[in-house]
């Protein structure tokens, strides 16, 4: 038995039967002529009338849309966009340098671990050296002490 969910995933908006693979959705966009002639539509209505919302309905559109064109409009810039407010080139040179922090910082850790890992090994090899040099002194004592018993 087949499910709605199986059914919608199987149909294309035509309702013919497609392959199996679901593609992702697309974003939709919306052209400059279009938000202005929704926010003209919409702000025609009057306020608080159902009519507002079947527009919304009809057009598949959110309030969060209407606010954000026209803060857009508000602003000057009502150009096509999925919704998305444009990236300003402060907010493009901030994440910039955030991503190069990040980068610097990772590559920071990478050095200390790797310091980290050299004073790690510095200290044994003095260790070693000590330790050789202790043995060097013993054997030269041992020497010595055998080279004065046989004289």
């Amino acid at each position: 038995m087949m499910t709605l969910a199986d059914q919608a995933a199987r149909t294309g908006q035509d309702g013919q039967v497609t392959d199996k693979r679901v593609s992702r959705p697309v974003r939709r966009t919306f052209t400059a002529a279009y938000k202005a002639r929704i926010l003209a539509a919409y702000d025609a209505l009057p306020e608080g009338s159902p009519e507002r919302g079947a527009l919304m309905r009809r057009e598949r559109l959110y309030h969060s849309h209407i606010e954000h064109w026209r803060k857009q409009q508000e602003n000057g810039t009502p150009a096509s966009s999925t919704g998305k407010p444009a990236r300003d080139t402060e907010s493009e040179e901030l994440a910039r340098l955030r991503a190069e922090n990040k980068k610097l910082k990772a590559e920071a850790a990478k050095l200390e671990a790797k310091n980290d890992k050299l004073s790690n090994d510095l200290g044994k090899t003095k260790t070693a050296l000590d330790i050789a040099g202790k043995a060097f002194a013993l054997l030269d004592e041992i020497s010595r002490s055998a080279d004065s018993g046989e004289s």
